[in-house]
């Protein structure tokens, strides 16, 4: 079971090991460039000044498409491991991190009741559907419904894309602190994000001048009983000379400036006359359509659109009041985030710079020990991981400058379930429970760190918060002997300090370990000094009889002695094993005939 347990953790991955954490910046940075991609799709429409007709980038859409497919398998790669992602149980924490669970079933479950939907909608191939399957299949008129279509569809993915990067993000700063531990970094990613939304409003803003050029078309053809299957490429257009179509639709819709408007009876372009006055929608040169739409977002998002002159359409005020609001958020969310990245950063500056300066004393010391290159990597890995859980906080100091009532009250908080998860605290009571909670310590021990080697004095009580050990032993070296177990959260061991503390007078001699314990994951633990454990015991178990039932449970539940039976029990079915198979040789022989003698002649 315990070799199971092994394999299952080393197929379930780690939200805070170092892969997940690179990868969820990797899958951040996909979702950004995700939404951008999307946007991209918003400048397909195009007008085609030959044929005087609305029509479709071919060549840009493919391009994004493709580009979109790459970007999707990042996403099907992050549902795959959100499927082999352990979390932190609640019920299970104590402080900090909580225990990992590992149950790929409550795993599955988890994430189909959370993210999952989410990630399936952003993930789905809808834009790759309607240009490759969708779109060769429509008749006339072809770009107005491919339009419409691909607008509907990118619309309908960018809600659940963007509403994704919000718990990534959330991942990468809980995991590791922050997304960045810069400041010029952090203003460049907040900045990024700020440059992202410009794009995806400057290119929504180019598909609404299109759109308008478009509604002002069909405006007069109706008013004129005309056809509007002409003004869409690859329908049936019964005008013959594009040329003589082209001066008569521009003649129709002049393009002047809101506020140059005399007649009422002309169109009113509102916040969309320039992209028509430079002729960005006829373009096919997307360097020179994206730069113009993006200045254009970028320039009205900054000033909360206090520029913009709209018409009386609806939709265009619509679009007008969300640039303003959308802005005033943006810019607030800007100022905000650099006040607060400068903010952390100034409050572990100085955390970070006394462990700098910790780092280089050990260093120092260590090359005046000479001491060799293995035990320098230890010393630094168990640097490197102590200071990623604590970031320089003192957590007993914080504790003890508590008052005395919640100083126990917060170790009985964090201790005091673990300390009756051990067979031998049934026969404790409050006060000794309370007293042991006081005296315990937290302690973390690294990745391949032996806690205790066998034939060493055991000086500590260890009660397992998180975190995964293995323990053998070989019984003193005996040949042929060989014992392997493993201890998890909420086991302890150091139960020879038990039977210790209850029958020695003397604090000199410890009990020797009869095991070799080593860390095979990272370890919290809270430990109990073998001085404070008999120094509790002494004083609140006075009575005989308590002592001898705490003897007898600890030998019921302790490794060494279930060893020691396993051991007798295994060398007592050996000799019954031995004793049946010389029994078994020696009743063959007798059921065998009996050798004739050799008789001797004589002459």
């Amino acid at each position: 079971m315990d070799f199971e347990l092994v394999y299952r953790c080393e197929t379930i991955l780690d939200p805070e090991g170092s892969f997940l954490q690179r990868w969820n910046k990797i899958f951040l940075v996909n979702c950004a460039l995700a939404i951008s991609l999307d946007a991209v799709f918003f400048y397909a429409p195009v007008i085609n000044r030959h044929s005087t007709c609305l029509d479709l980038d071919h060549r840009l859409q493919i391009i994004v498409c493709l580009l979109r497919t790459l970007a999707d398998i990042f996403y099907i790669l992050h549902i795959i491991f959100q499927f082999r992602t352990g979390f932190r149980a609640p019920s299970s924490r104590v402080f900090g991190r909580g225990e990992l669970v590992i149950d790929s079933w409550i795993i599955g479950k988890k994430y189909l009741s959370t993210y999952f939907i989410i990630d399936t909608l952003s993930v789905l191939p809808l834009p790759q559907v309607v240009v490759f399957i969708v779109n060769p299949q429509l008749k006339s008129p072809v770009s107005f419904l491919r339009k419409d279509l691909l607008k509907f569809v990118i619309l309908s993915q960018l809600v659940p894309r963007l509403v994704r990067i919000y718990p990534i993000y959330k991942d990468v700063t809980t995991t590791s602190g922050m997304l960045i531990e810069t400041a010029w970094a952090g203003a460049a990613i907040n900045l990024f994000f700020y440059m992202l939304a410009s794009h995806v409003v400057g290119a929504y803003w180019y598909l609404l001048s299109i759109e308008r050029q478009d509604q002002c078309w069909r405006n007069w053809c109706g008013m004129h009983n005309l056809s509007t299957s002409y003004l869409y490429c690859g329908g049936d257009r019964t005008h013959n000379d594009p040329t003589e179509r082209y001066t008569f639709l521009n003649a129709s819709c002049p393009l002047i400036d809101p506020e140059e408007i005399e007649d009422s009876t002309v169109f009113n372009f509102g916040i969309f006359i320039k992209a028509l006055q430079f002729r960005i929608g006829e373009s096919r040169d997307f360097p020179y359509k994206f730069s113009y739409c993006f200045w254009w977002a970028l320039r009205n998002i900054s000033s909360l659109g206090s520029n913009l002159d709209t018409s009386p359409f609806i939709g265009e005020v619509l679009f007008a009041v969300f640039i303003s609001i959308f802005g005033l958020i943006l810019f607030s969310l800007l100022i905000g985030n650099m006040q607060k990245y400068l903010q952390n950063l100034q409050s572990i500056a100085s955390k970070i710079e006394e462990e700098r300066e910790k780092r280089k004393n050990t260093e120092l010391w260590m090359s005046h020990c000479m001491l060799p290159e293995n035990l320098k990597d230890r010393i630094r890995e168990y640097r490197l991981y102590k200071w990623k859980k604590t970031k320089g906080v003192d957590e007993d100091g914080l504790i003890n400058d508590l008052p005395k009532d919640l100083r126990r009250d917060i170790k009985r908080h964090f201790c005091l379930a673990l300390l009756r998860r051990m067979p031998a605290a049934e026969a404790f009571d409050g006060p000794l429970l309370d007293a042991m909670c006081d005296r315990l310590k937290r302690v973390l021990y690294a990745k391949g760190t032996y806690i205790v080697m066998e034939g060493d004095p055991v000086d500590d009580m260890l009660f397992i918060v998180r975190g995964k050990l293995e323990t053998l032993t070989t019984n003193t070296g005996r040949t042929g002997f060989f014992n392997l177990s493993f201890f998890k959260a909420g086991d302890f061991f150091g139960e020879e300090l038990l039977p210790w503390s209850l029958q020695s007078q003397s604090f000199s001699f410890q009990p020797i370990s009869t095991r070799t314990v080593r860390a095979i994951t990272e370890v919290e633990a809270f430990a109990l000094t073998a001085h404070d454990l008999k120094s509790l015991l002494s004083y609140h178990l006075l009575n005989p009889l308590h002592r001898k039932q705490l003897l007898l449970t600890m030998r019921l539940y302790s490794h060494k002695w279930r060893t020691w039976a396993a051991n007798f029990i295994q060398a007592a079915w050996w000799r019954y094993l031995k004793r049946k198979q010389n029994r078994a040789i020696k009743e063959a022989e007798d059921r065998l005939p009996p050798k004739p003698r050799n008789l001797r002649l004589t002459v």
